[in-house]
């Protein structure tokens, strides 16, 4: 009787597990959530949304950091701020590298994965990534509200992780492989916001990481995922987008679903090659650096 148990037990986390019920790694769901929720003291969620969506509604003790308030005032589009600079800007927000940190977004995955991602490049050791699904959150009872969060300053002491970022010296050195997450359209260079692609990259569509829903997919869709492309944990890997956004949606979930190690962004981008000079492939296999169409939204990123 004993031993049926164990096995019955066993095939039910296998079923958990593979339909994507249970955490993986960082990336937890609505009713792991809300465990950590009614336990853990400190912890601290970020709502990583833009202002006007926060204030509509968002999870009950959130704190609002959109992920365009961490960027520079520069030239270049959607380069993060300073490791100073960011610390101080999450402390502001009650943000500690001492704490649970769990973040989510309007659903996209793009913006949680983008602070996400900046956090672990501060060296926040515990930072977690929930998606927002409104049926799982509604069937947890995630708490929500409309009244904004009384932050309590915090110190966040930042320990930097430069495993995890590429500069546009090591993407011209050949050592990775260097995948784009743009659409095909960007990648070819037939859309107005792009001209091509940076010479050597592939094209790998985030949502392709996705599902249908636009939540991460599991271990046994992304280990398709890597055998469609030969994508290793024996090689490291740069993505890039337009502006840095859509790309750390790869590397959360290879990151976190595969557990690489060996991932990086380059957070320059396509915004930082164009604006350096560099030159660009595209579809007919001409190489250019002709300007494309600026895009107040970042290009697809």
């Amino acid at each position: 009787m004993k031993k049926y148990r164990n096995v019955l037990i066993a095939g039910l986390v296998l079923v958990l597990y593979s339909s994507g019920l249970m955490a993986q790694g960082d990336i937890i769901t609505a009713a792991e959530f809300m465990k950590m929720f009614k336990t853990n003291k400190n912890m601290i969620v970020i709502d990583a949304s833009k202002a006007d969506s926060y204030k509509k509604t968002h999870v009950k003790g959130a704190v609002n950091i959109p992920h365009k308030s961490l960027y520079k005032d520069s030239e270049i589009e959607g380069l993060i701020n300073d490791p100073a600079k960011l610390a101080a800007q999450f402390g502001a927000k009650g943000v500690s590298e001492t704490k649970t940190i769990v973040v989510y977004d309007g659903g996209s995955q793009k913006y949680s994965s983008r602070v996400y991602w900046i956090l672990k490049y501060l060296g926040a050791p515990d930072v977690k990534l929930l998606h927002k699904d409104m049926d799982s959150w509604r069937k947890a009872r995630v708490p929500i509200t409309k009244m904004p969060t009384k932050v309590v300053k915090a110190t966040f002491t930042p320990k930097v992780n430069s495993n995890i970022i590429a500069d546009i010296d090591f993407v011209k050195s050949g050592k990775a492989i260097l995948i784009d997450a743009r659409t095909a359209e960007e990648f070819n260079g037939t859309s107005d916001k792009s001209v091509g692609h940076i010479p050597g990259a592939v094209n790998i569509n985030y949502k392709e990481v996705l599902t249908d829903k636009d939540s991460f997919k599991n271990k046994a869709e992304m280990e398709k995922f890597v055998a469609k492309y030969q994508l290793s944990a024996d090689k490291p890997i740069v993505v890039y987008c337009n502006t840095g956004i859509i790309a750390t949606v790869i590397y959360a979930s290879l990151k976190n679903i595969m557990g690489w190690n060996n991932v990086k962004i380059y957070d320059g981008a396509y915004k930082e090659w164009e604006g350096k000079g560099n030159k660009f492939a595209n579809k007919a296999g001409v190489v250019t650096s002709k300007k494309a169409k600026s895009s107040p939204s970042g290009g697809g990123c």
